[in-house]
């Protein structure tokens, strides 16, 4: 056999969870992807077989006969994977402490604060995975995941880690230094899109109904390379707060019109099983990152309430994630 010939692991995770749920939205709330990115992996995957594993009918699909047999045999397969990766694992897995989170949330929260908690417990080696894929505890060998939604998690210990709010914010060096006045000043400027940031609902906070929803210009898929464009100064963005303040309290990027906060209907959960929960390792974890999250809004409190970004408070949320001032 010649395993070259398999297909993408993430495409069969799309096709298995879609045939699971007979629908690709469902999936895609599973695997905390967009609609579009399943329907890609499942379009790739059957020009790849060379038969179609769903029938389609407007918004609706259906599993064939072919895809249904297709599923069973791909679902076997995967929970050995998963199944053999445990029992491989399972000589040190007593002191390995899995992290799931979304790939954005790890480069722009949890990495410049880890450090602390790795100092603190050097008798865990911690694993950090990067991966906008929902984590299947029965099969996944993960601890803890920390993801951004709606809080339904039925079967899990979720609970409410951080809020989130959204606003604009570019380079201090956009247009020369020259940044807009009041909100209605950006609609002459290139705002910046993405997957998960519409403007919409912060264009509602700013009194501005009757602006619709950008059309034009780049879209990013990545948070983090939204904000990396906002930095090198290819316009304004909407940005979430607990990624954006890592870059605003550096003077990499400004945030615009203070008092105006775009609501956001997704949250950061803490997840685990009961189990796991349980455990010293997830016990200690847990204890580390909400004690971070307090601090974060301590001190992101303080340095809005303070004005400027070089101020003490400003400073003082700076040193927290890991640099010297």
């Amino acid at each position: 056999m010649d395993l070259r010939t398999l297909p993408a692991l993430n495409a069969l995770k799309a096709f298995e969870a879609a045939a699971r749920h007979e629908s690709f939205s469902r999936a895609a709330d599973e695997l905390f992807v967009t609609h579009g990115a399943v329907s890609h992996q499942i379009r790739a995957l059957e020009a790849e077989l060379g038969v179609s594993l769903f029938t389609r009918d407007g918004k609706r699909v259906r599993i064939t006969d072919t895809g249904r047999r297709y599923a069973g045999q791909v679902r076997d397969a995967l929970s050995q994977l998963a199944h053999a990766t445990q029992e491989i694992r399972a000589g040190d897995r007593d002191r390995r402490l899995v992290v799931s989170m979304l790939s954005s949330f790890a480069a722009r929260w949890v990495t410049p604060r880890i450090g602390r908690f790795i100092e603190a417990n050097p008798q865990w080696d911690v694993e950090l995975q990067s991966t906008n894929s929902l984590t299947d505890f029965a099969r996944d060998d993960v601890d803890v995941a920390i993801r951004f939604g709606y809080g339904h998690y039925p079967g899990l210990h979720a609970e409410l880690l951080l809020d989130e709010i959204f606003f604009p914010a570019c380079s201090p060096d956009f247009r020369d230094g020259k940044l807009p006045e009041s909100p209605r000043d950006m609609m002459q400027l290139p705002l910046l899109r993405s997957d998960d940031e519409l403007w919409r609902p912060w264009f509602d906070a700013a009194g501005m109904q009757d602006i619709p929803e950008p059309k034009r210009g780049v879209l990013y898929q990545d948070s983090s390379n939204l904000l990396q464009a906002a930095m090198d100064g290819q316009g304004i963005a909407l940005v979430r707060r607990s990624l954006a303040m890592h870059e605003i309290t550096r003077g990499r990027l400004v945030r615009l019109f203070k008092h105006i906060d775009g609501p956001s209907p997704w949250r950061y959960y803490f997840i685990s099983t009961p189990q796991r929960l349980q455990t010293e390792r997830v016990q200690a974890f847990r204890a580390w990152v909400f004690d971070e999250v307090a601090r974060f809004r301590r001190l992101y409190e303080d340095a809005c309430e303070a004005g400027p970004l070089m101020t003490a408070a400003a400073a003082a949320l700076r040193a927290s994630e890991g640099d010297t001032v």
